[in-house]
């Protein structure tokens, strides 16, 4: 499989495995800026990507930018998706956090995808489960 990347602008870097067997190809921020505690912003990458049909590529936190309180939110770009791939950052610290050009802000994993036929019913199947949701299998 090939990952078609356009560059926006020339100094744009464009998604890389950093090493043998890396699950997510690291992307790239192409502008300064500063999240301030509390901020929400789209970092632009400066590209472009066509992720092949039938796939998606996920955006996950880098975990040493994770540990300075910088998590992303949203981070689903799918195969017609042709615009510039952004990375909303979130800043939960307490501190300003600066952004370079060229600083890893991110990772895409590219998956696979599977679209099932939705088919509406009166009554779901019953399991052991049942309704329970947040906690129900208790803290320990």
């Amino acid at each position: 499989m090939k990952v078609m990347v356009k560059k926006l602008v020339p100094d744009a870097r464009i998604p890389i495995y950093h090493h043998q067997g890396d699950a997510g190809m690291d992307l790239f921020s192409c502008k300064e800026l500063t999240i301030n505690p509390g901020e929400t912003v789209a970092v632009p990458t400066g590209i472009q990507m066509a992720i092949p049909f039938g796939y998606v590529g996920l955006i996950w936190d880098k975990s040493g930018i994770a540990l300075c309180g910088i998590h992303r939110l949203a981070g689903v770009v799918d195969a017609g998706y042709r615009g510039e791939v952004k990375v909303v950052l979130t800043n939960l610290g307490q501190e300003p956090f600066v952004i370079t050009p060229g600083m890893k802000i991110a990772q895409m994993l590219i998956q696979p995808v599977e679209s099932p036929e939705v088919v509406e019913v009166e009554e779901l199947d019953k399991t052991t489960r049942g309704e329970g949701g947040f906690g129900s299998t208790g803290l320990y």
